[in-house]
């Protein structure tokens, strides 16, 4: 039986079900796992390595670790002899330059967690959730020098549910990932099959860029309960949502559900025993809220806190205007 030589390139957790499924094909050989150099992450700030390459060294599978694959010149020459049929690309969080796209056989193959053209970039996950959508899904593209724009290989769609949060929906992806990547070997790596390319509609591509911290503020008085709750989803755990209260103090809102009473826009209310915000055509009850510095509390743990100390708290509005 023919073994198809590939490299894989991959960073973080969400890339390594895809390794998995990779090296889990009997007709496939992963010769090499491309990924970022090791971080210093926790409190100690010790080096620790991206899981990707944590599966590799488990694995006994070779590993190559750059912050610039495009510049590692011997490498890539190393890499220009070992007659590569595929490359597979996950999360790698770097762009792939021509010469190295040009090394294998038949292409390198980017596997992108929504249904292009919709949402290229960095963060489609998120920005399906941003809008409402009820479906995104799963394509493999085989890759060019431009973002996210090569021809279609391979897709399928996948469900989101009405309340996902975007951890949920990493998840689900991830799984979805590693199954869409399965059945476009099989095809590729099959001699009695063809695989279509599929340009991608020029006219239907629309971007997700990468998201900061401060895309968390939120702005009750412009924007609707659900547009808010849908950030909130598409920002769990990450960045979060959160808003300003008196003298800039910064509140986290960890959960939240729209709910039917009414509350001026604006406006936090406690009145109901409920900590409650007006938005600018409905009304978010704050479930769980953290104010910086301290303890995530429930709602009724934080209006106890507010009444003992004989306190209000008003929207800092100055933050919006």
């Amino acid at each position: 039986m023919k073994k198809y030589k590939v490299a894989f390139f991959g960073t973080p957790d969400f890339s390594v079900a895809s390794l998995k499924a990779l090296t889990e094909i009997d007709n496939v050989e992963v010769l090499q796992v491309i990924s970022m150099p090791d971080r210093p992450a926790g409190r100690g700030k010790k080096l620790q390595s991206p899981a990707v390459i944590n599966f590799a060294k488990e694995n006994n599978l070779n590993f190559f670790q750059t912050s610039n694959i495009n510049k590692e010149h011997s490498f890539l020459e190393e890499l220009n002899t070992l007659d590569i049929d595929f490359f597979v690309v996950i999360a790698f969080a770097q762009f792939l330059g021509t010469k190295l796209l040009n090394i294998p056989r038949l292409g390198a193959f980017n596997i992108h967690t929504s249904l292009l053209p919709k949402y290229r970039g960095a963060a489609p996950i998120q920005y399906a959730l941003l809008n409402g959508d009820s479906k995104t899904g799963v394509t493999i593209q085989k890759m060019v020098k431009k973002m996210d724009a090569g021809d279609i290989v391979y897709s399928h769609e996948v469900d989101i549910d009405p309340n996902e949060t975007c951890d949920l929906l990493f998840k689900k992806l991830e799984e979805h990932a590693a199954i869409g990547l399965i059945k476009f070997v099989e095809k590729l790596t099959n001699t009695n099959e063809e695989i279509s390319f599929t340009p991608q509609d020029v006219s239907a591509v629309s971007f997700a860029p990468t998201i900061q911290k401060q895309d968390g503020l939120i702005n009750p008085m412009t924007t609707s309960a659900l547009d808010i709750y849908n950030t909130f989803r598409a920002y769990y755990p990450w960045p979060g949502i959160h808003i300003y209260t008196d003298d800039h103090i910064r509140l986290k809102i960890i959960k939240l559900t729209p709910i039917d009473t009414f509350v001026e826009c604006a406006q936090l209310s406690f009145d109901t025993g409920k900590l409650l915000l007006g938005t600018q055509d409905g009304t978010l009850h704050l479930e769980v809220v953290q104010l910086d510095g301290k303890k995530a509390v429930s709602d009724k743990d934080f209006i106890n806190t507010l009444k003992s100390k004989k306190v209000s708290i008003t929207l800092d509005r100055s933050v919006y205007a």
